[in-house]
């Protein structure tokens, strides 16, 4: 496991961190500007960090260095990693921070459902900022019906042990929910993260090598051809690879909605048009 520890400043995330160390046996990891051994637990940068603990999975790290929010998503596809976030009352932290002689940052916005950082030089600035982040979008109090099931291609997602990546996906017929998938090895097969899957733990590129079904393919085998019926559509928090949109399209899928792209878009667009699949993006708006 590998905890990465955020928070308010002053809260308490090195007494967590701590914890972890002295009473779980955890290793601390840090990330430093200057070369380092990796003995030491210190590295260079994310991606290096990121590739030992991913070699090194089976052992318990932790780090509070981990700050920045697109290596934490990064980091959360992997299915050994979560994280932690420490908060204290705002008094406390302020008491705190006299006895440390360190100011403290005064910060609710892990309560907040939308966090506006107002660094702009002028009003017109903030103003073309907030037209983008649709502050009024109805879905900020009732997700509509792509961003529900799209939710629960995320969430269905949670329970892949893929060592490559986390993909889930749900089939709907007239907004009912059919099947859900996520990727992983054969039932009765030994699981993706425990060394089931030779590619994807090794980090090879041979496509023949991997033994994982891929969320969509979970998710047409669970329903079955019959149960597809007219009009289904499939939503994955991943644009289908090509090795899962011919069989989309065998099943009779009428429509695929994805958030994420991935590297072969333009080939999976190319066969769904000619299909006459229906392929389109869904995001929702900033930070839902």
């Amino acid at each position: 496991m590998f905890i990465a520890i955020i928070g308010t400043r002053l809260a308490g995330k090195s007494t967590v961190q701590d914890y972890l160390v002295r009473f779980k046996g955890f290793k601390p990891v840090h990330l430093t500007e200057t070369d380092s051994s990796v003995d030491e637990m210190n590295f260079p940068d994310h991606a290096a960090l990121l590739e030992y603990v991913t070699r090194n999975w089976r052992s318990d790290f932790v780090t509070v260095d981990l700050t920045d929010p697109v290596m934490l998503e990064k980091f959360s596809t992997r299915p050994f990693f979560i994280v932690v976030s420490v908060d204290a009352p705002i008094l406390l932290r302020y008491n705190r921070s006299l006895r440390s002689g360190k100011p403290c940052l005064h910060s609710l916005c892990q309560i907040s459902n939308l966090r506006v950082v107002n660094s702009f030089d002028t009003v017109d600035a903030l103003y073309e900022h907030l037209d983008d982040l649709d502050l009024t979008n109805a879905e900020r109090l009732r997700p509509g019906w792509d961003t529900y099931f799209m939710r629960l291609a995320s969430l269905a997602s949670l329970r892949s042990n893929c060592m490559k990546r986390r993909v889930g996906a749900i089939l709907v017929r007239n907004k009912r929910i059919v099947s859900t998938g996520y990727n992983g090895t054969p039932r009765g097969l030994t699981n993706c993260n425990e060394g089931g899957c030779t590619r994807c733990n090794s980090g090879s590129e041979a496509a023949d090598e991997c033994v994982c079904l891929h969320a969509e393919e979970n998710a047409l085998l669970e329903a079955g051809r019959e149960r597809v019926g007219d009009g289904a559509v499939l939503y994955c928090n991943t644009c289908p690879c090509l090795k899962c949109t011919i069989k989309i399209i065998q099943t009779g899928v009428r429509e695929v909605v994805y958030n994420l792209s991935y590297k072969v878009d333009d080939a999976s667009a190319a066969l769904f048009k000619e299909a006459g699949v229906t392929l389109r993006r869904h995001a929702p708006p900033p930070d839902i």
